[in-house]
């Protein structure tokens, strides 16, 4: 589980294609400070597991599945990367709960400054726009962001100076792919609320809300 706080921007210094699926070798330093072989770090938002390291870089296997629902697939030797180590059971929650599996790609709409922040509109598919509220949380590039509003295809997100300088958020642009994670209690909700045992619904309904005096 992670955050959303981002540790670290590092840089992609190898990729290996083999096949449908990737091998990244990523340089970085904050994030290896206690990293080993098996742990998870978040890259944009994607959780993979190290597979080896060094003093400055370390590698992943990204699999096909990965590859094709994330933007690492448009990934290149030098790009900057959002790195995140999972969460320690004795660590500061700062953000908000981020497993680190992306939902979908959207895209860079608009950018428009806003005194001291930038506020970015980013349209998504309509499968996930259900899952995103107004004040809400959610998951841009691994950034957790608030969001300011919602339209039926899109949403903005004011990014702060700080954010942006301690993430590849300063690097957005209008058209840009970004990996998108929405809050996962949101969709435990929703399938709680529409689980079916055979044909006898045992979800929650008005009918039933009813039946207990709401």
């Amino acid at each position: 589980m992670f955050t959303g706080l981002i540790e670290e921007v590092g840089r992609i210094h190898q990729i290996e294609r083999k096949g449908r699926s990737l091998l990244l070798t990523i340089a970085a330093k904050r994030v290896l400070e206690d990293a080993k072989t098996g742990d998870s770090i978040a890259v944009n938002g994607v959780c993979l597991t190290v597979t080896n390291r060094w003093n400055d870089r370390f590698t992943v296997d990204v699999v096909p599945e990965t590859v094709a629902r994330s933007t690492l697939q448009r990934l290149q030797p030098g790009s900057r990367v959002n790195l995140e180590r999972a969460l320690r059971a004795d660590g500061r929650f700062g953000g908000h709960i981020v497993a680190g599996h992306v939902d979908a790609v959207g895209q860079i709409r608009q950018i428009l400054p806003d005194e001291n922040a930038r506020v970015i509109t980013i349209q998504a598919q309509s499968e996930i726009m259900r899952y995103i509220v107004e004040k809400g949380s959610i998951a841009v590039d691994g950034i957790s962001l608030t969001v300011m509003d919602v339209s039926d295809v899109s949403f903005r997100v004011s990014v702060i100076p700080h954010t942006a300088g301690e993430s590849t958020a300063e690097d957005f642009a209008i058209g840009q792919p970004v990996n998108l994670e929405v809050d996962v209690l949101g969709k435990y909700v929703e399938r709680l609320l529409s689980t079916k045992n055979g044909d006898m619904h045992t979800g929650l309904t008005f009918a039933k809300l009813q039946q207990y005096g709401y």
